[in-house]
């Protein structure tokens, strides 16, 4: 992360307007079928950071803008993407006398005219490897662009990965990326996402409040894990979303602390002590051993969530969409809860092939007993205690309701049969073709 730039001032009115955004939802639009992202195995990503740390030893002990050690982590980036299936492109620009590399990574497929961005500085200081900062960014990064490939997704919009050089140096490498794009061309990128600290020793968990439909994303994933967040403010305007937000480009992001204290109250929050989110911070201590590994892990699996989350996919579902976007808590161990959606305007019985889908934020899908309850009260059983130690249920089931009368309350059921895992529904809803 660069210290150079001064920070921003928050706009509130930005949530004010994710208010709004969340009443919006009627029936009878085009509904997409949610996928769910998969799980980042923290093993990958660490290894990432093992070979970053091992190119930094052999080259000087940094992978600092102008070092060989730099060239050498923009060259194994592109090698693991390549093989991939990625089209890849390195960047070159000039800063402080030498020569900077950007490499960027298309995903074959999307709409070209929504582009979904995701990406992270891959330089660090002169004084150490940057393991933290910002290694773990740019391995959450790689891993789920791997992560793409390795599950062949093709959302509707593009995917487009970056990796940064002389972010420390001003962003220097992010701002000339954006500087190329002509204007025709910024306004295709949906959204870019930007991922600097994400595995601080002394972990915080910060959500840029920028976007607000990109903020509420991440928010929800961790809210479904039980994890408070907080605004990020250390970081406003010190990274590389700031390059795409002065553009006009939706922008948002995660951090863990870099070298302010973890107050008190944040200690009794997340845990730790009350020192610095990073005491290696710009330091040679910087390596494989300033890495928090629970927090690396849920910021890697919110790097793919929110990247399924907001590019969408190709198999939507058509036809007439009654659906229930309130929030409705699953008791812990408890009672079963339901969310209700009131079909009309339906001729007849239901489909035999009645689109139900579902969007469960919970830590802990393997204790879920999940039922589709018709009006007349039948139960139509969708998830029964499957799935494991996967976290959520964002799926699209198909049910033969051909029997039961279409018109009426249809009510999903959701409950948690075991303790200590948290959740809740996000969303109920039933297409009719």
């Amino acid at each position: 992360m660069n210290i150079s730039v001064p920070r921003r001032v928050t706009a509130v009115a930005a949530l004010a307007a994710l208010a709004l955004a969340g009443l919006t939802g009627t029936a009878g639009a085009e509904s997409r079928a949610a996928v769910a992202a998969p799980d980042i195995p923290l093993a990958n990503v660490k290894q990432h950071l093992t070979d970053l740390q091992s190119i930094a030893t052999a080259n000087g002990g940094n992978r600092a803008h102008g070092r060989t050690g730099y060239k050498a982590s923009i060259d194994f980036v592109k090698a693991k993407l390549d093989a991939a299936g990625y089209t890849t492109t390195i960047q070159q620009f000039t800063s402080s006398g030498a020569t900077g590399y950007n490499l960027i990574a298309d995903w074959p497929g999307g709409d070209p005219n929504q582009v979904l961005m995701a990406g992270a500085h891959l330089d660090s200081v002169t004084s150490g490897a940057g393991i933290n900062d910002n290694g773990s960014g740019s391995a959450a990064v790689l891993e789920t662009a791997l992560a793409v490939a390795r599950s062949g997704y093709q959302p509707t919009k593009h995917l487009r990965f970056g990796w940064w050089g002389a972010e420390e140096l001003g962003l220097v490498g992010s701002k000339y990326y954006v500087s190329q794009l002509p204007t025709a061309e910024r306004s295709k990128v949906s959204g870019y996402l930007n991922f600097d600290m994400i595995g601080s020793p002394n972990p915080g968990y910060f959500v840029y409040d920028d976007d607000p439909a990109i903020e509420q994303t991440f928010k929800n994933y961790f809210a479904g894990l039980g994890v408070p967040t907080e605004i990020e403010t250390e970081g406003d305007g010190r990274s590389d979303h700031a390059s795409f937000k002065n553009v006009g480009i939706p922008v948002g992001g995660l951090f863990t602390g870099a070298s302010r204290v973890k107050t008190s109250a944040q200690v009794s929050k997340w845990g730790g002590t009350a020192t610095a989110f990073d005491r290696c911070y710009h330091s040679s201590c910087d390596n494989t051993s300033n890495i928090n590994d629970t927090a690396l892990d849920r910021n890697s699996d919110a790097v793919a969530h929110a990247i399924w989350a907001l590019s969408g996919t190709t198999t939507p579902p058509t036809g007439t969409v009654f659906e229930n976007t309130a929030d409705v808590s699953v008791p812990d161990n408890g009672a079963a809860v339901t969310s209700t959606v009131n079909v009309t305007g339906i001729t007849g019985n239901a489909p035999s092939n009645l689109a139900v889908g579902v969007d469960i934020v919970h830590t802990y899908r393997g204790d879920l007993v999940v039922d589709l309850v018709a009006p007349d009260g039948s139960v139509y059983s969708l998830s029964n205690r499957s799935g494991g130690s996967a976290d959520n249920i964002v799926q699209t089931f198909t049910v033969n309701a051909s029997s039961e009368v279409a018109n009426g309350a249809w009510k999903l059921r959701v409950q948690d049969k075991a303790s200590v895992d948290t959740g809740y529904i996000n969303n109920f809803k039933l297409t009719f073709p």
